[in-house]
């Protein structure tokens, strides 16, 4: 017979038949306390088990939503991606357009520069002219300088053929001819004098049309100088543009998938790694990724509290106080090992009850007739009769139990009736007590 699990103790409390038990005789009251006991520790094993399981769910509940949060930060990490990406695009087209402006400008500049070529050639050639002029000019002040002398010395002349006309008429007459010949000389001079005086007009004019195209064309100059300067300022723009959106491009993709550290200092990690884990976030307090909440059954998620599955099913708490998973409550069996160190699970206790009630099948036979009727059955059950075993005998209504165990020719051993004790000669209350205060 296996030793039971723990003794029973007879307190006559729970099998009387006011209190719905086994028999109606009172003589065998207190017989189901052997399994009493065990039964409170499976059910206060089981109550643990629920608890731990509702542990479980809370930190489920909680890794969802971990989970939740991960995926709104990489909707939000993949909408700047894409922003960023629209902002590039706008930068590169900028960018495109500051470059033709620029080429135009160039273009500009460039014929700017060959009319200010042009304007400095006609400029010179205005002072050509103008110095052309200059040296007409002063020819025809000469010539007629020449014509007002010649005309004085015809007046002279004239006057001096006058005195002598009556001296000499062929002196006169030739007088009178070189008088004609220097007249014609100096109308001549004053003709060649006015042309050289329009000439110097039209060289003048000339100047002045050749200075204001040089104005012109310093002022195309000047005007495609500002072009070149704005498409400058627009090419630097688009450039600075197209850099900012890299680098927000570059900033959402670490917001997005950054594991190895914050996506930026001071400002928090990416969705990624609070999905999935990463450095700062592993094991850190107040971190613990979404995937260490839900399935890390090897260390604690956030160094203080353990995952989901961990209160499901895990071990790492089995043995400490207020510890194991709700699976070790349920069915955790090892020798005498203790769920929290206090209390097996509700499977171990369970164990112990069947045990308890095989150990009182062994000691109890039920109800039998007689006591070889009692003994054959517990034999043909396979188990052995011992001295202290116990059966109900439906013959007389009594429990006997047994003093000597068959053997040879007793087929049945010897079993004797469980009695109550006669009280009734003993001596009443008032004297057992006036004898103690007498002795």
């Amino acid at each position: 017979m296996t030793t039971p699990a723990r003794p029973g103790s007879f307190t006559g409390a729970t099998d009387n038949a006011a209190s719905g038990g086994l028999f109606t005789d009172t003589l065998i009251d207190g017989i189901p306390d052997i399994i009493g006991v065990d039964v409170v520790r499976a059910e206060v094993a089981a109550a643990a088990a629920e608890a731990s399981a509702t542990t479980a769910t809370a930190q489920a509940s909680s890794a969802t939503a971990s989970a939740a949060t991960a995926t709104t930060k990489a909707a939000s990490a993949t909408t700047d991606a894409a922003a960023a990406l629209v902002s590039k695009n706008a930068a590169l087209v900028s960018q495109n357009a500051a470059l033709v402006s620029q080429n135009a400008a160039a273009a500009s500049q460039s014929a700017a520069g060959t009319s200010a070529t042009n304007a400095a050639a006609s400029q010179t050639a205005a002072a050509n002219s103008a110095t052309s002029a200059a040296t007409s000019n002063t020819s025809a002040a000469a010539n007629a300088n020449s014509a007002i002398s010649s005309a004085s010395a015809a007046n002279t002349s004239a006057g001096t053929a006058s005195t002598q006309a009556t001296n000499s008429a062929n002196s006169a007459t030739a007088s009178a001819n070189s008088a004609t010949a220097s007249a014609n000389s100096a109308t001549a001079s004053a003709s060649s004098a006015t042309g050289s005086a329009n000439s110097a007009t039209a060289s003048a004019n000339s100047a002045t049309a050749s200075a204001n195209s040089a104005t012109a064309a310093a002022s195309s100059a000047s005007t495609a100088t500002t072009q070149a300067n704005n498409a400058t300022t627009q090419a630097t723009a688009a450039s600075n543009s197209a850099t900012a959106s890299a680098a927000s491009e570059a900033l959402s993709q670490l917001w997005a998938t950054k594991i190895n550290g914050e996506a930026e200092t001071g400002q928090g990690y990416a969705a990624k790694a609070w999905a999935r884990g990463g450095t700062g976030i592993d094991g850190a307090s107040g971190g613990g990724s979404a995937k260490d909440w839900a399935t890390d059954t090897t260390n604690t998620a956030d160094n203080t509290e353990y995952s989901a599955k961990e209160y499901a099913i895990g071990i790492q708490r089995r043995g400490q106080a207020s510890g194991g998973s709700a699976k070790d409550w349920a069915s955790f069996v090892s020798g005498v090992s203790k769920v929290d160190n206090a209390y097996k699970s509700a499977r171990a206790y369970a164990i112990d009850a069947a045990n308890s009630v095989d150990n009182f099948n062994e000691k109890y036979y039920g109800n039998y007739s007689t006591d070889l009727a009692a003994v054959q059955a517990h034999v043909a059950a396979g188990k052995t009769v011992e001295v202290g075993d116990l059966y109900f005998n439906t013959a007389n209504s009594t429990v006997k139990y047994c003093t000597v165990i068959p053997a040879g020719g007793d087929a049945d051993g010897t079993w004797l009736v469980i009695q109550a004790t006669d009280t009734s000669s003993f001596a009443s209350k008032g004297f057992s007590i006036a004898m103690s205060i007498a002795l």
